[in-house]
Parts: C-alpha cells; sequence; structure tokens
C-alpha cells in the first residue's frame, strides 16, 4: 500500500469528533453543544413542535439560543445521550423524523469528517462529495440500499444513521469511495457483506 493511500485511509477512520463529557449537577446531567444557525429553526419545528417531540421521546429539556447553542438537560444518562445525537443529527442536515430513530437503543449516528481528508481544497471536497452523492444522487441512494441506512452529506460532513452493524458498513463504504474505489466496486462489497449479514 502506497504511504498517501495508508494516510488517507487513517484520516477517514479518525476523522469521527471528539465526544464531549456531560457535566453534572446534582442529578441532573447536561450536555451544551452548537449547531449551525439554518438549522435552528429545523430543530425547534413549527410552533416548536419539534423540539417537544423529542423532549417527550427522550424525556429530557432542550434549552436552545438563537446562536444555536442548546443545552439539553436530563436525569438519565442514555437518554440524554440520544437526545444529544438527535440534536447533532438535526444540526448536520438530518430530517427530525429520521434522527428521531436514534431514540431507538439500536441505532446509531457516524460522522465522517470530510475536511480532515479534503484539507482547505475546495476541489477536493467537491471531488469526494461528488463520488458518494453519485449522480443524481444515485451512489448515496444505492448505499442507503444496501446498507438500511440514511446517509446526508451536509457541509464538510457524512453524516449516517441506522442499526450498527449498518452504520459500520456504511462508513466502510463510504470510506472506499474517499479512496477511490469504483462505485460498481463497492456495490459489489455492499451486496455481498449484506448477505454476510442477513444470513451468515
Amino acid at each position: 500500500m502506497k504511504m498517501e493511500e495508508k494516510e488517507q485511509k487513517d484520516k477517514v477512520s479518525s476523522s469521527v469528533e471528539a465526544e464531549p463529557e456531560p457535566e453534572m449537577t446534582g442529578d441532573e446531567f447536561s450536555y451544551d453543544l452548537k449547531i449551525p444557525e439554518e438549522r435552528i429553526a429545523v430543530l425547534i419545528g413549527t410552533k416548536g413542535e419539534t423540539k417537544r417531540l423529542i423532549e417527550e421521546q427522550s424525556g429530557c429539556e432542550l434549552d436552545i439560543s438563537k446562536e444555536g447553542d442548546v443545552m439539553i438537560i436530563g436525569n438519565d444518562g442514555l437518554k440524554l445521550f440520544a437526545a444529544r445525537e438527535i440534536v447533532k443529527a438535526i444540526g448536520r442536515g438530518f430530517n427530525p423524523d429520521i434522527a428521531l430513530l436514534l431514540t431507538k437503543p439500536d441505532y446509531n449516528l457516524e460522522f465522517i469528517e470530510l475536511k480532515d481528508i479534503a484539507g482547505k481544497s475546495k476541489n477536493t471536497m467537491l471531488r469526494l462529495k461528488g463520488r458518494i452523492i453519485g449522480k443524481g444522487g444515485k451512489s448515496r441512494e444505492e448505499i442507503e440500499h444496501l446498507t438500511n441506512t440514511y446517509i446526508c452529506i451536509y457541509g464538510k460532513t457524512v453524516g449516517i444513521i441506522g442499526e450498527v452493524a449498518w452504520t459500520a458498513l456504511a462508513r466502510q463504504a463510504v470510506g472506499m469511495l474517499i479512496d477511490g474505489s469504483m462505485h460498481r466496486t463497492v456495490y459489489k462489497f455492499l451486496e455481498r457483506k449484506k448477505k454476510e449479514i442477513m444470513f451468515g
């Protein structure tokens, strides 16, 4: 393996955000995070419907500022984690209905930070995003179909939501495209892996 290829693979595998630790006050935990200002209205929803739904399903309280600062408060660590993942997913471009799947215990959220791979090159960023999305969105749709996941390319991030084994597989497929594998090679790989997961 060429040194350049190895470095790029290492970047793909290590381009997950560091997770902040929850703060604890008395019997309550809280997370502070920030989302883009253009996603605030989506997080709140019409007449606060989305915010209310997240609070009901997670048992947590959301305090959202006009600048995109979000404080999540709750007394159950697992539910707090789920609420934070939902907020992060919406902040990174996911539809709230899809983000709310993260209340299920077997679902998770993964990110690939394209800026860690593309650096400051806009052309490289556009090329990588183009490979992942494909013509008319075909590549992304095919990966979603073959891995039972939802993929969102927003800004400089690729987000993946699905059951744990499937998100790991989708992440691997995206990584292969980033590394230059042909689309049909990735699809064949996914078809084989899908059979292994489903039928053993």
